[in-house]
């Protein structure tokens, strides 16, 4: 480095990345500038400049103003190889300036501490890292000692996993192409061992987040679900707690939004079938509630996530953290995946609820785009993370469905009746498809996901021949062989 180069770079004064001092008279205030250097982005640290008038000094150099400068540098831990720099002050002769860079801190690596204190930036200040952070960072440094979702699950044995729901999720696998077809008959506890859900033959607490039925010892797995009067939190409309594993969850959370969000309908002109949509795209809604359940910190027991609608939006939170990779406003951009939870994410992507690759925001914005409905913003307050959608007016939601409806009503009633069948085996598909992945799931959530009545569904059930075997709370869906099934009646006429 060149007396030009120091000048160029002090010339802009300190910032997140540049510290100066004036002498190595404050050395160690100068190790803590480096650690915080080494646990944001990096950066530089120069004695040798005054930091007000940003004038270019130096000091005199000795073999003990190196030795101090090593001895305060092994203060730091872990270890870092520093090259030191001193260039000579052409206006200041046998003095130099000292210039140091650091290198910023990796995800996964672990946090660097000054004489046992973590130090990090804020802008251009040096400040100690507040311990929810540093333990995020030893967490994902070692996360075979630390991670919540590999450690033993509480009072939850192997019997207490709904066996049903595992053998859905590996069917969409095997299905998706995601899992080895041999799957299908291996024993359940085998592939779950794969799939790091079991430790020493107990289930871990990321296999009692998605398949437990015993939820007992675990108060943070509950969804809190609101319906406000207005855009504050004044008057409740509805207020519920949902209780349970990943999927509880998640079929809670989507009745709630069938059950509150508006519905439009529409024919289509190429199809002349009735399409039944969400006022915000059911797929986005979707995303977002598997990706706050997924990526959670799940830790913090004394927290649960929740779904809050008001007249004028929806939010989606959960108690959580960006990883550093990511911001609010960079979360919009292609990205590499994150995830908090690894081994939760890989048993979703391997089961086809979750995709890889940090897509999930894109999905999310690209069906919302879709709908012509604006698309949502991210945040984080207060140790949550929130994903929050813009409602459609009610005036735009009003005159969306005349501009698709060309025909006069007795016409499309007509229309539809010509394409019952169709409407049907679309409905019949459907069913299929949330019973694949939840043979556990009741008549009425079936029918709250698909906004028709019960007796409607229960007609279709007996047509697909789906019965319902074992206990009334206990038991589960049995799909007989559709294929079979057409067979003999293609033989029967």
């Amino acid at each position: 480095m060149t007396i030009d180069e120091i000048r160029a770079l002090v010339v802009a004064d300190e910032s997140r990345t540049l510290e100066l001092k004036k002498s190595t008279g404050e050395l160690k205030d100068g190790m803590h500038s480096a650690c915080a250097f080494l646990n944001t982005a990096g950066g530089w640290l120069i004695f040798g400049v005054a930091p007000k008038s940003l004038k270019i000094v130096g000091q005199e150099v000795t073999d003990k103003t190196q030795q101090e400068i090593a001895q305060a540098l092994a203060g730091l831990e872990p270890t870092v190889h520093v090259h030191v720099e001193y260039v000579d002050v052409p206006e200041y002769p046998g003095h130099k300036v000292i210039a140091m860079h650091f290198d910023g801190w990796v995800w996964g690596e672990r946090p660097h501490t000054f004489h046992g204190c973590p130090y990090y930036k804020v802008e251009s200040t040096t400040k100690v890292m507040p311990h929810d952070m540093y333990d995020e960072r030893i967490r994902t440094y070692t996360p075979k000692s630390y991670a919540w979702e590999l450690q033993a699950a509480d009072s939850v044995a192997l019997e207490n996993l709904n066996r049903q729901r595992i053998e859905g999720c590996i069917r969409m696998g095997v299905e998706g192409g995601r899992i080895p077809a041999s799957a299908l008959t291996a024993p359940i506890e085998e592939t779950l061992s794969k799939w790091r859900l079991m430790k020493n033959g107990v289930p871990t607490n990321g296999a009692a987040m998605l398949f437990s039925d015993k939820v007992d010892e675990y108060p943070n797995f509950q969804l809190r679900l609101a319906r406000f009067l207005g855009t504050e939190k004044d008057e409740f409309i509805d207020n519920q707690r949902a209780e349970g594993s990943f999927f509880d969850l998640l079929d809670a959370g989507m009745a709630f939004f069938f059950k509150h969000l508006n519905l439009s309908g529409k024919i289509t002109n190429h199809s002349l079938q009735r399409e039944e949509r969400l006022e915000v795209p059911y797929k986005a809604l979707r995303e977002a509630l598997i990706n706050s359940l997924c990526h959670r910190q799940w830790e913090r027991y004394n927290l649960t996530n929740s779904i809050a609608i008001y007249d004028d939006r929806i939010e989606i939170g959960n108690p959580g953290v960006f990883p550093p990779e990511i911001t609010p406003e960079t979360i919009k951009n292609p990205h590499d995946s994150y995830p908090y939870n690894p081994k939760i994410a890989e048993a979703l992507y391997r089961t086809t609820w979750l995709e890889n690759w940090g897509t999930g925001a894109k999905r999310i914005i690209e069906a919302c785009r879709e709908q012509g409905v604006e698309e949502p913003t991210w945040r984080r307050e207060g140790g949550f993370i929130y994903v929050t959608f813009k409602r459609p007016s009610k005036l735009s939601l009003e005159g969306h469905v005349p501009q698709n409806v060309a025909q006069s009503m007795d016409d499309v009633a007509l229309k539809v009746a010509q394409n019952t069948d169709d409407v049907a085996q679309s409905l019949d598909e459907r069913i299929l498809q949330i019973i694949k992945s939840n043979p556990t799931i009741k008549r009425e959530d079936i029918a709250t996901q698909l906004s028709v009545n019960k007796k409607t569904i229960e007609r279709h059930l007996k047509d697909l021949g789906i019965k319902w075997e074992g206990h009334p709370k206990t038991g589960h869906w049995v799909i007989p062989d559709i294929k079979q099934q057409d067979n003999d009646k293609e033989e029967n006429r």
